[in-house]
């Protein structure tokens, strides 16, 4: 009998230390997700996805960016590095290289090169412009590279920002229909992708086809199919069902990143990293970072009230139901830590908002440019922009000195001659940026978006609901709250259920996980938690 209880006390104590630690963390982004798809159409959502996040994880109805710009990259590399672009470097997707003249990509990498396909320019990428460490990379420094970190997106940023610098792998999505590397990470495909690639997984997606997966009734939370607010996919009128088939042969097996079938490939080789790496298989933390994209491409070209989003969305939550099945087989309940969120939201369709009476408009940023240096010229006789990109103005400072002008002057007259544009809300210059005033909200975002060695010495916020776009679709990129408003759940290894409505950031994220990790948090983290998921 002693020694049954010795025997009991012995692997309640093993039991209690294999679970210290989630042995799997899976951070979920979902791109352009507004927290508002939640409400919108939680009526027709399974109970085993996003309802399952939500009825036994920790719901943040509340969270914000804050930040501008509110882009894919940045959004990245601040949820995972718990700071923003004026810290981590990621200013934007790609901008303007003071330094070269010439626009930089945020993964751009001409060191290493492709591996996975012949794809040459689309696997030159790695993380080596994001300025601050990651949970992922404290996560290797922690265990001394004993855990596995493996980044995996449509998008290279989505893979590679959350990965960190210091992962196993990153693999993203090639226009070959195949999930392709660099040699930042290896000098060849490990053998189960490579397989992967050479089942041509794709093509099952293709030879589908892309039809409501629920009667057409169903998406009453939605504008009528082929409404004006929609672009066309690929040169196609936006009609339900689309000829995927058609799309492929006229184009590239590119053509998936814009279908919900993006996500449903990504959550396949997702389950195979997991199975072929044997993540979450001993008592040492893994990391695997999953970026869901199709839903910004379809975001951008159809926009949020399309049937064809709702759709996605629809077919998203049963992926996602499907994948914490697989978490559940393979790794355990209560073994694995899930946390989702997004990179940005997206504003309303602005013809829809001009068509229901509210006066705002969508802005060419070619006419910006053009506008500018007709100013300039008319001005001062000279064009001394020397670029206008991501709502940065950028000088041709020798221009300006060349002509015996004063910058400082320069920037007020173009700033004056901006606060008269129908469009502009609020100019500042670099000083005004870097000397930062709390108290003035707008400057607050932009102060913690801009980093002087890489922005611009101007910066522009358009007024509420005015979008640099197109008359279809959407975009993103300010500070207002239909671009910073995210969806936050954390679920699975010590998570009460619970949900809360007090306002929180982004960049809390990283170092709540590093806090449950009991590990190091990223070198710039600001260390503001989440407390309602710490307290026990």
């Amino acid at each position: 009998m002693k020694k049954a209880l010795a025997l009991l006390v012995v692997l309640v104590s093993f039991i209690g230390t294999a679970q210290d630690k989630p042995k799997l963390v899976v951070g979920i982004v979902v791109d352009q997700m507004k927290m508002e798809y939640l409400y919108r159409f939680s009526n027709d959502f399974s109970e085993n996805g996003f309802k399952r996040l939500m009825n036994q994880g920790y719901t943040f109805h509340n969270t914000h960016y804050n930040y501008m710009p509110t882009y894919t990259a940045p959004g990245h590399a601040s949820i995972y590095t718990g700071t923003t672009p004026a810290v981590h470097g990621i200013v934007g997707n790609e901008w303007f290289n003071k330094a070269t003249g010439k626009e930089i990509y945020c993964t751009d990498d001409a060191t290493v090169s492709t591996i996975g396909d012949n794809s040459e320019k689309e696997g030159k990428m790695s993380p080596r412009n994001l300025q601050s460490s990651t949970i992922t990379d404290e996560l290797k420094l922690s265990t001394n590279f004993k855990g596995k970190v493996i980044g995996i997106s449509i998008k290279d940023r989505g893979a590679i920002l959350p990965a960190g610098h210091f992962a196993d792998w990153a693999f993203w999505y090639s226009k070959t229909g195949a999930f392709i590397s660099s040699t930042y990470y290896g000098e060849k495909l490990p053998d189960w992708a490579t397989q992967f690639n050479a089942e041509k997984n794709y093509l099952k997606y293709v030879t589908k086809g892309w039809d409501l997966l629920k009667p057409k009734e169903t998406y009453n939370e939605s504008l009528t199919d082929n409404n004006p607010y929609e672009g066309k996919l690929y040169k196609k009128a936006p009609f339900m069902p689309y000829n995927l088939q058609d799309m492929y042969d006229a184009n590239d097996a590119g053509i998936l990143r814009s279908t919900p079938f993006g996500n449903n490939l990504l959550a396949d080789f997702a389950k195979k990293a997991i199975e072929s790496e044997n993540l979450g298989k001993d008592n040492i933390t893994d990391f695997l970072a999953v970026s869901f994209s199709s839903t910004d491409y379809i975001g951008h070209v159809l926009g949020p009230r399309s049937i064809e989003l709702q759709d996605t969305y629809l077919r998203l939550d049963e992926t996602i139901a499907d994948f914490l099945t697989y978490l559940d087989k393979t790794v355990g309940k209560g073994n694995y830590l899930v946390f989702l969120t997004a990179d940005h939201a997206g504003a309303e369709n602005v013809t829809y908002l001009k068509d229901n009476k509210y006066k705002v408009d969508n802005i060419n940023y070619k006419n910006i440019q053009k506008d500018l240096k007709e100013f300039s010229e008319t001005t001062f006789g000279e064009n001394l922009v020397l670029d206008y990109s991501n709502y940065n103005v950028f000088f041709d400072k020798a221009k300006v000195k060349a002509k015996g002008l004063n910058l400082q002057e320069v920037k007020q007259t173009f700033k004056d001659y901006l606060h008269k544009q129908d469009y502009i809300k609020r100019v500042y210059t670099e000083e005004e940026i870097t000397n930062g005033n709390p108290s003035d909200y707008y400057l607050d975002f932009i102060t913690k978006g801009y980093d002087p060695t890489q922005n611009g010495e101007l910066i522009m916020i358009f007024k509420p609901g005015y979008v640099e776009y197109s008359s279809t679709g959407t975009t993103h990129g300010s500070p207002y709250s239909y671009d910073t408003h995210v969806p936050l759940i954390f679920f699975g290894w010590n998570i009460k259920k619970g949900l809360t409505h007090d306002r929180k950031e982004i960049t809390q994220i990283a170092p709540t996980v590093t806090q449950m990790l009991k590990i190091t948090m990223p070198n710039s983290s600001g260390g503001k938690v989440l407390l309602e998921v710490l307290e026990k």
